[in-house]
C-alpha cells in the first residue's frame, strides 16, 4: 500500500527564501518604527505635559517618585535602542561580512538589556494592569535579562549554535515592544461603542502575558527547534 502513497509536495526553495526575506523585513521595519516613534513623545515633551492629555502611561508615571520616573525613561529609551539594533544581530550577512560590527553591536544590545531589564523589573509593581501586570511584565523583565546573560555566556564559551538559539529567544522577548502595541490596537478595536479610556484599560489587562508568550512559543516552535 505504501507504494500507492502520493509523493510529498515540497515547498520550492525560492518560495521559502522569499517568505523568510519578507518576514525578516517585516520584523526589522516594525521594530524600527516602534523603536523610533514609541520613545519620541517622552524625549520631546515633559512627562507632566503628556499626562495632561493622556490617561495612559504618561499619567501613570508623571507623579511617581523620581527614581521610578528615571526607571521609566531608561526602560523606554533602552528598549527602543535594543529594538532598533536587534534585527541587525539576526542578519547572517552582517555576521559573515562584518563580524567585528556584529560583536560590537551585540555588546551594546546585551549591556542595554541588562540596564533596561532591571528598570522594567522596578516598574512592574507600578504597572496599570494590577497583579496580572506585576506577574506578566515582571516575568518578561526577568526572562529578558536571563536570556541576555545566556546569550553572552554561550558566545564566550564559543558555543555558537546555543548562542544563536538564545539570541532568537532574546529577540522574541524584545519584540514584545511591538506586539504589545499591535495587541492594544486589535483589542481596543474589538470594543466598539466603549469609551476609549475604558477600552484601553480593558485591553491593557490582557497584554502583560499576551505581548511576549506567543512570541516565545512561535520562536521555539518554528525557528529554534528547526535550527541545525
Amino acid at each position: 500500500m505504501w507504494l500507492m502513497t502520493p509523493p510529498l509536495t515540497r515547498t520550492p526553495p525560492t518560495t521559502r527564501t522569499g517568505s523568510r526575506t519578507a518576514g525578516l523585513w517585516w520584523l526589522a521595519l516594525s521594530a524600527a518604527a516602534i523603536a523610533v516613534f514609541a520613545p519620541l513623545p517622552y524625549l520631546t515633551t515633559p512627562l507632566h505635559d503628556l499626562a495632561a492629555d493622556d490617561s495612559g502611561l504618561a499619567a501613570n508615571y508623571a507623579d511617581r517618585a523620581p527614581w521610578l520616573r528615571a526607571a521609566f525613561y531608561v526602560h523606554v529609551v533602552g528598549g527602543g535602542l535594543v529594538l532598533l539594533l536587534s534585527p541587525l544581530q539576526l542578519s547572517s550577512r552582517l555576521r559573515s561580512r562584518a563580524p567585528k560590527a556584529h560583536r560590537a553591536c551585540g555588546r551594546i544590545v546585551l549591556s542595554v538589556i541588562m540596564v533596561a531589564g532591571i528598570a522594567g523589573l522596578l516598574m512592574a509593581p507600578f504597572n496599570m494592569a494590577g497583579p496580572l501586570g506585576v506577574a506578566g511584565f515582571g516575568m518578561l523583565a526577568v526572562l529578558w535579562t536571563a536570556c541576555a546573560v545566556a546569550a553572552y555566556s554561550t558566545v564566550r564559551r564559543r558555543d555558537i549554535a546555543a548562542h544563536r538559539r538564545w539570541a532568537l529567544r532574546l529577540f522574541a522577548l524584545t519584540y514584545a515592544g511591538v506586539t504589545l502595541r499591535l495587541w492594544m490596537i486589535v483589542l481596543t478595536a474589538l470594543q466598539p461603542g466603549v469609551a476609549p479610556e475604558t477600552a484601553f484599560d480593558r485591553a491593557y489587562l490582557l497584554v502583560p502575558f499576551l505581548c511576549w508568550v506567543p512570541n516565545l512559543l512561535i520562536a521555539e516552535r518554528f525557528h529554534i527547534r528547526r535550527a541545525p
